[in-house]
């Protein structure tokens, strides 16, 4: 049966694999992890440990926050307008 990790085990992993205070076999007899699939999350840890430091997380959450906003405003301007000509057609649906 395949043993599934979650993103912090992974992180941990890691993380003892980067301090190097243990061989990788060491760590993976520990961990119940292949020293093949450790050398895989540690590459991509590295490969991605410099987007932490560029901001760029960032800028995807202000441009969903703008997104969301522009939504809803577009959901209040929806709205006036529906009440507006609720109202502007009123006369017309009196029984």
């Amino acid at each position: 049966m395949k043993k599934i990790f979650t993103p912090k085990q992974k992180a941990d992993v890691v993380l003892a694999v980067i301090r190097g205070d243990q061989p990788i076999n060491q760590i993976s007899s520990i961990y119940q992890v292949h020293p093949t699939q450790i050398q895989n999350w540690k590459k991509i840890v590295l490969e991605n440990l410099p987007s932490l430091f560029s901001g760029q997380n960032n800028k995807e959450h202000i441009s969903q926050e703008k997104l969301i906003e522009q939504l809803y405003q577009q959901i209040g301007q929806s709205k006036v307008e529906l009440d507006w000509l609720k109202k502007k057609l009123q006369p017309f649906n009196t029984p």
